[in-house]
């Protein structure tokens, strides 16, 4: 097996395994009930932010930055953050998977910003993708006055766009050979450090189920958090950024058997959109691959 296949098969693997992790993130968080959303996110990341600190500890590595990543990790970790904000938002007010899929527009959005900014070049069919992508959105957001949700899902598609530009941040540092863990680390504690002010002066009582749920909340960020970006770290988005939407069907079982969420008709449509054009552009990038591979 080659090193660029073996790196694609490791790639998959992590972010199968993220997918299922994030699932569950945002179960226990939705689970955790009407808390304010900036308390919830602390809670994700001091979880998360240990899991880095005894993974750095426990190897050895030095906690050293690679020359010219560190604004790297302030833009990953600020683009992160907004992103984590919007999806717990739209995870509290909308339905499971309409949350889920709204966050997976990240690939798109990563495509895009690594074509700006890491100067990794976009076909004009896979512009045509994401043009057809963003429309699939909007049958999910529905932009209309009438929609009750309109802030939600909004607030769900900006973070799925800060997630794009946040993974498109990792990728650039997997590129330079920089620790992921330390990624991890870095965001984790720049997030903690962002939200503690809140937490200290406006702190809302939890009950113990409420506390267990939160942390469990962060174990499974933590999972998916690694897991992620050991995926683009092994491999680009163009190449296993299908495998991410294995997250929708996770959240559409478990909405379903825990909140009992039964999707609208123009979501269903979204949904296949999305679904169709991530599929075709997983395809069209592998076509071009081969074709690259027979030169």
């Amino acid at each position: 097996m080659s090193k660029s296949l073996n790196n694609r098969t490791m790639g998959i693997v992590c972010i199968l395994i993220s997918a299922i992790c994030f699932t569950g993130m945002s179960t226990f968080v939705r689970l955790s009930g009407d808390l304010p959303t900036i308390q919830k996110v602390f809670f994700r990341n001091f979880v998360a932010m240990f899991f880095a600190l005894f993974a750095i500890l426990k190897t050895r590595e030095k906690f050293k930055i690679k020359e010219g990543c560190l604004k790297f990790h302030i833009l990953r970790s600020l683009a992160g953050l907004i992103g984590v904000f919007g999806n717990f938002y739209a995870i509290t007010k909308i339905d499971l998977s309409d949350a889920s899929m709204l966050n997976k527009m990240s690939p798109f959005f990563a495509l895009i910003f690594s074509a700006i900014f890491l100067k990794e070049n976009v076909k004009p069919k896979q512009a045509f993708a994401i043009a057809v992508a963003f429309i699939g959105a909007l049958f999910i957001i529905k932009p209309t006055f009438s929609n009750q949700n309109l802030l939600a899902t909004m607030a769900g598609f900006v973070g799925g766009m800060c997630a794009g530009a946040a993974y498109t941040c990792v990728r650039y540092m997997g590129i330079k050979g920089e620790n992921g863990k330390l990624i991890v680390l870095f965001f984790s504690t720049f997030s903690c450090l962002i939200t503690l002010p809140y937490l200290i002066f406006n702190f809302h009582y939890m009950y113990w189920w409420q506390w267990v749920y939160l942390l469990l909340a962060g174990v499974c960020a933590a999972g998916g958090q690694f897991s992620i970006t050991a995926a683009y770290t092994y491999a680009p988005s163009r190449e296993i950024s299908i495998y991410d939407y294995s997250q929708i069907i996770f959240a559409a079982i478990i909405g379903f058997i825990v909140f009992r969420d039964v999707p609208d008709l123009w979501s269903f449509v979204g949904y296949i959109i999305i679904c169709a054009m991530a599929i075709w552009m997983y395809i069209y990038n592998n076509k071009i691959e081969v074709l690259k591979n027979t030169k």
